[in-house]
């Protein structure tokens, strides 16, 4: 999918599985090729004659462990939990089927036109004529040994077994023109070489970092369903300097863009792997093949791998967490599905970037609507009752309103909207209740005191209960509110409703100092 010698595929496999399964905190993550990465590596070599896609390659791949090494150190893995559930989700459905889609074709040996993988895909039922029978018969063997062994005792085994018995099987008949994995002749791993940066571009630059953002938020959502079984919560930081590190440990020897991949990780978990040690021997064993016995690996029939990864990738479709998704309905449903649609018909750096707005969007659509009001009025008994507060303020008397909800701008405006009308009342008394709230922006002061300004102007006060220290600090320092005047604020005690109680005593003295005119 790069564009370069698959055999760069197997340095890939034998390096970064090894040195990223010594250093992820997810431990049965496996970092591999994926995809997504090599979608858009592929995207970024184009720009470049074949002769020099090489050399690119190498610096991208450094370029993308720095700029991953630098992120986790930054501690950035905290900024993934400001992509929403939702989005995560259509994401890594998406990638998983668009690499079941991707594998499909190169399993029947088909070379579809350029375009997005659902239009390759429509194609290839337009053109079934294009089809390679031969490779279309090894890779379904392959796919059927995997399917009809996943019930028995030898599920473990299945994958080698599929693996084994169509590489055997071509070589006794002689079907050479069934696409290997490698070139022949070649044996064992470069020597390591620093790769040449002069060949980078502000737009290869750009690119690495898109594919490493890609990466990181990739293996994010990988991480959140490979449990570690020893209770440790995984670290997505220490996973960026992971696979940081085994993209430039990568890049030394050619290798392509490596990230947490669904499906090796899926398929790692599936066959029995618990810890990181079945990383690291994935990639020793690789190693191993590729040094030891370069020759057998070459022939391996793309086909029987592509086998192998239709299986992963269609294990790795969550159905079942998408259902639970689509079931919350509103925002929710459009994110999983608008993400989804963005992975399989448009780019991956462009669907993350999809992603990213939808989160946005979701949270501004929601913190806008997420303001509720309640009016409180204390029964005989002691308890508290909660009632939707009056459309209107009344006169010489005393409304206490409990805020909860988002008080940020779009919340703060709709919290404006919804506050009741001191417009037609005389000398009323307002108790905002804004127990909880750490400080909440501009907004929120603006509609403060313009509510305020508006109770004065009907000759009341506003009173604001349970202020923390932090907002308060906020309150006093924006200069805006007429403190001590129309506008007195209540600091919160660790007792639950004393501010409350000593705002309504003051705005009962306050009413007693300003009797109604009969």
């Amino acid at each position: 999918m790069v564009g370069v010698n698959p055999v760069l595929g197997l340095y890939t496999g034998a390096i970064s599985p090894a040195v990223g399964g010594a250093l992820v905190s997810t431990q049965c993550l496996l970092i591999s090729a994926t995809s997504a990465s090599a979608i858009a590596a592929a995207e970024a070599l184009s720009a470049y004659p074949a002769g020099l896609r090489p050399q690119a390659l190498a610096a991208l791949v450094l370029l993308i462990g720095g700029f991953l090494v630098v992120l986790g150190l930054l501690r950035a893995g905290r900024l993934v939990r400001f992509v929403s559930h939702a989005v995560m989700t259509g994401f890594l459905l998406g990638v998983a089927a668009a690499l079941v889609l991707d594998q499909l074709l190169q399993l029947l040996g088909y070379h579809p036109p350029p375009g997005n993988l659902v239009m390759q895909t429509v194609a290839l039922f337009a053109h079934l004529d294009a089809i390679v029978p031969k490779a279309a018969a090894i890779g379904g063997l392959a796919l059927a040994i995997l399917l009809l062994l996943r019930p028995t005792r030898l599920d473990n085994w299945a994958p080698l077994i599929a693996l084994l018995v169509p590489t055997v099987l071509i070589a006794w008949l002689g079907w050479s023109d069934v696409a290997t994995v490698g070139r022949q002749g070649e044996s064992g791993l470069p020597l390591p070489q620093i790769p040449h940066l002069g060949i980078v571009t502000a737009q290869l630059a750009g690119t690495a970092l898109a594919i490493a953002l890609v990466i990181a938020v990739q293996a994010a959502g990988v991480s959140q369903g490979a449990f570690n079984l020893d209770g440790s919560k995984p670290n997505v930081s220490r996973d960026m300097i992971a696979q940081g590190a085994a993209n430039l440990v990568g890049s030394l020897f050619g290798a392509i863009p490596a990230g947490g991949s669904v499906g090796q990780t899926a398929l790692n978990i599936s066959l029995g792997a618990r810890t990181r040690w079945a990383a690291i021997f994935s990639g020793l064993w690789m190693l191993i093949f590729v040094v030891l016995i370069p020759h057998l690996v070459a022939k391996v029939p793309m086909p029987v791998l592509a086998a192998l990864m239709v299986v992963a990738g269609i294990g790795a479709l969550n159905w079942r967490e998408a259902l639970s998704v689509w079931r919350v309905g509103g925002g929710a449903r459009w994110a999983i599905v608008v993400t989804f649609a963005a992975t399989l018909l448009t780019s991956i750096p462009n669907a993350v970037a999809v992603g990213v707005a939808m989160t946005v969007a979701t949270f501004l659509l929601s913190s806008a609507s997420d303001i509720s009001l309640f009016a409180l009025t204390r029964q005989s008994d002691g308890g508290v009752r909660e009632d939707a507060p009056p459309a209107r303020l009344p006169s010489h008397a005393i409304t206490i309103v409990e805020v909860r909800g988002s008080l940020f701008f779009a919340g703060a405006r709709t919290l404006g909207e919804k506050l009741p009308d001191p417009s037609q009342a005389i000398a009323p008394v307002a108790i905002l209740r804004l127990r909880g709230y750490s400080p909440a922006g501009a907004t929120f002061i603006e509609v403060l005191d313009r509510y305020a300004d508006e109770i004065a102007q009907a000759g009341g006060v506003l009173y604001l209960s349970g202020v923390g220290p932090a907002l308060a600090d906020q309150l006093t320092r924006a200069g805006k509110l007429d403190l001590g005047g129309s506008v007195h604020i209540i600091g919160a005690t660790p007792l639950l409703g004393a501010s409350t109680q000593a705002a309504a005593a003051e705005a009962l003295a306050w009413l007693t100092a300003h009797p109604a005119k009969t």
